[in-house]
């Protein structure tokens, strides 16, 4: 079962690598991701015979092709994430060649999976003939319209959900993900209209969700697979595995989940005769303990009964805690002694009750919050201006999901491998912000 690294509130390095150094040669706001906590978390999920890595979560370039090194294939949820996918070294393979019919998913470096097709989706899967995890009805229609004969599968909202928030809970009828369960025949008679073979069946639940939850969804899978019959060939686990924010917190054991797919597996593998791949779709699972957010303390100030942290990131570099009132764990890294501005920090000493805020003008800019919006408090060192805190665990749905807001420059990103720092991703320049935008005449 996976270990997770002890929850601190003071560091001083991250990877071998010192914060300060980080900080000094790549300014800050910086993400800062360690290479060597994603390949642990690949190697966990080693028994599954396709590990499909969901790149929303942390799309960079670079972090593909650390994943795809190490066998590692992955979805696209857009027309972008198919370009990123290309850029990173995935490859359409042979099979797929428009006007040879695209290969099933369990063979495909690269699946394109969603709810809808935009025009521009739609007209690249059918150019590069990805194979399609198809999320609604229409879906199935409209690219049996465009390219017939095809072998699709098809993502089932079982009727239940469940994640660490609501709005991670991609099952169920509030839900707007998959095709709901009770029309699976519908589907399959679309599918027969348009020559589309349905070779697979995906489920994914929710994100963040426990064992218990994520077994519900082996029977309700292995019950859609009956139903669609022998031409299915590769199952998919979905993702939704889940990682310690808190202390106290446990990793799902990986070995126990497994054998509730494998067992699910081999009882479709008897009844239809022949083999089934089983595939995973891991997003935050893989990434989400290797990224951290550096930032400088910029203010600490007093508002009544309150400590306030001010950083120079806001939720335009990190927006899961107002999204989702999401909690990560924070460290502080004192500034080399006499840089401080203000009094020196005292990181070693006991800890203080803080309010963790950024720079925005917006009350909400607020990294330390319930759902809901309610302000909460950290126990944290006494800090200083000048001081560093790290937001941890911060690699998945970090900086995919940073915005301009308040025209802020996008960090830069950095990946930490055997110790040595490297640029992946270089801050934004006030040129890029205005970049496209056109004063009429």
């Amino acid at each position: 079962m996976p270990t997770s690294e002890p929850f601190v509130t003071s560091r001083t390095q991250i990877a071998g690598a010192p914060v300060r150094d980080l900080a000094d040669r790549f300014g800050t706001p910086v993400y800062v991701y360690n290479a060597a906590k994603i390949v642990e978390r690949v190697n966990d999920l080693a028994q599954f015979d396709v590990i499909r890595y969901a790149q929303k979560a942390c799309s960079n370039i670079a972090i593909l092709d650390l994943v795809r090194r190490h066998g590692v294939v992955v979805d696209a949820v857009s027309a972008g994430e198919v370009h990123r996918a290309l850029a990173a070294g995935y490859k359409v393979a042979r099979g797929q060649e428009p006007g040879t019919g695209s290969q099933e998913l369990g063979r495909a470096e690269i699946v394109y999976t969603a709810d809808i097709f935009d025009r521009e989706s739609l007209d690249l899967v059918v150019k590069l003939g990805l194979p399609v995890n198809c999320g609604s009805p229409e879906m199935i229609d409209q690219l049996g319209e465009r390219a017939p004969g095809r072998q699709i599968t098809l993502r089932i909202n079982p009727g239940f959900g469940h994640g660490h928030s609501q709005k991670t809970n991609t099952g169920g009828e509030q839900s707007k993900h998959g095709i709901w369960h009770e029309q699976l025949d519908d589907c399959l008679a679309r599918a027969d209209r348009h020559g589309l073979a349905v070779t697979g069946i995906h489920m994914h639940i929710g994100s963040g969700t426990d064992l218990h939850h994520l077994g519900q969804v082996c029977g309700a899978l292995e019950k859609a697979a009956e139903v669609v019959g022998r031409s299915v060939t590769t199952i998919s686990a979905g993702g939704g595995l889940p990682i310690p924010y808190r202390t106290g917190q446990a990793f799902v054991d990986v070995d126990q989940y497994f054998q509730l797919w494998d067992a699910a597996r081999k009882r479709l593998e008897a009844k239809f005769d022949h083999q089934i791949t089983l595939e995973i779709e891991p997003g935050r699972y893989l990434v989400a303990e290797s990224g951290y957010l550096i930032a400088e303390i910029r203010a600490v100030k007093q508002m009544g009964g309150n400590t306030f942290y001010l950083l120079d990131a806001g939720f335009n570099s990190l927006a899961r805690p107002i999204l989702y009132g999401a909690y990560h764990p924070m460290s502080v890294c004192p500034r080399a002694r006499g840089a401080t501005a203000g009094l020196p920090s005292s990181a070693d000493g006991p800890l203080h009750d803080v309010v963790v805020g950024g720079p925005l003008c917006e009350s909400g800019d607020i990294f330390t919050q319930e759902e809901g919006g309610f302000v909460a408090k950290r126990s944290l060192p006494a800090a200083a201006v000048g001081d560093y805190l790290i937001i941890e665990r911060a690699g998945a749905y970090g900086f995919v999901m940073a915005s301009n807001y308040n025209s802020k420059p996008l960090p830069p990103e950095v990946l930490i491998q055997n110790g040595q720092a490297q640029l992946i991703r270089a801050r934004q320049t006030a040129d890029d912000l205005i970049r496209g935008e056109v004063i009429p005449k």
